[in-house]
């Protein structure tokens, strides 16, 4: 039987999550000006609940730099749409849900579809992750206090199963390997990282993204 708490928010109106809905569309229109974002490409979404889990999530196929403040979508812990709807939410939900219920901290997830993200992943052996070291932007990601941190950024293949790959994540979760880590690829698709606020997932965006491109820059160069 449904608590008087769920019952509230299965009736909640996205006009109940204006201030969340402008911190995305801001970020749809940022993350659109530099690159990150283009075309239909990507996803973002906050937690709105705890208990019970509701995540507000951009709906699929819209143009991340034009969100609408009606172009997006409340979910539960499976990622169902709460209520009633016109939209789907984005086809990878289950993956913010994942990140959301192993993570309680985590207030925001934000996945983008940048070029660095994309030839980084694409280069990376099945199974591997890609090593970013040395560079002072590590800084940038939550906790990191030195430039010498070794950030092991794992790479899942885009297998287009969803759900197969939301259990690949969740049990990557799980495990010791992510006990610091801050985000992860998926082959020749993209970064997914987060945080406990939509401003810190924003930061970590921009902190990986300088990253990326600078790690793979130095790869093309020859040796010195």
């Amino acid at each position: 039987m449904a608590t008087d708490a769920s019952r509230t928010l299965d009736n909640t109106s996205l006009a109940n999550h204006t201030d969340s809905i402008r911190q995305l569309q801001a970020t749809g229109h940022d993350f659109h000006q530099r690159g990150w974002s283009l075309a239909t490409s990507s996803n973002y979404s906050c937690v709105v609940s705890r208990d019970p889990l509701r995540l507000l999530i951009t709906a699929s196929g819209k143009d991340k730099g034009r969100l609408e403040k009606d172009d997006f979508v409340l979910v539960d812990a499976d990622g169902q749409p709460v209520g009633t709807t016109p939209h789907r939410s984005s086809a990878e939900t289950l993956l913010h849900v994942v990140i959301a219920r192993r993570r309680p901290e985590v207030g925001a997830v934000l996945h983008t579809h940048s070029v660095w993200g994309t030839f980084l992943s694409a280069r990376a052996r099945p199974g591997g992750t890609v090593l970013l070291e040395g560079f002072e932007m590590l800084k940038g990601l939550e906790h990191v206090q030195s430039h010498d941190h070794r950030e092991h950024v794992p790479v899942f293949d885009n297998s287009q199963d969803i759900p197969y790959l939301a259990g690949q994540v969740d049990r990557w979760l799980a495990s010791d390997d992510a006990d610091r880590a801050h985000g992860f690829l998926i082959r020749r698709h993209g970064l997914y990282t987060w945080g406990r606020t939509i401003a810190e997932a924003r930061r970590h965006v921009e902190a990986f993204e300088f990253l990326f491109e600078c790690h793979g820059r130095l790869q093309m160069m020859p040796p010195a």
